[in-house]
């Protein structure tokens, strides 16, 4: 299972390079040009910053996790990052 919200904000590499500062002494990450990537033990967070937006992808590794869960984690972390209160609609696929 995986779980994809677009969230709005102009400031979306910002956002998801302070949240993977942020994260880098608890899990592995990886950052290159156009991606995050944050590797949790029950799943791989993918932020995708773009123009208005950044896409973020929670990928859980198991059927156990915890996507919902998961999902208010990285929102209230991103919100924290962002110093602002950030809105999702997430997506289950």
């Amino acid at each position: 299972m995986n779980s994809t919200a677009h969230i709005q904000t102009t400031q979306a590499s910002r956002i998801a390079k302070r949240l993977l500062n942020h994260w880098k002494h608890k899990f592995n990450v990886v950052e290159n040009a156009s991606q995050y990537q944050i590797m949790m033990p029950s799943a791989t967070i993918l932020l995708t910053p773009q123009t208005h937006k950044l896409v973020v992808e929670i990928q859980a590794k198991d059927a156990e996790t915890d996507l919902s869960y998961l999902e208010q984690v990285v929102l209230d972390h991103l919100s924290r990052m962002g110093q602002t209160e950030l809105n999702a609609v997430w997506q289950q696929h």
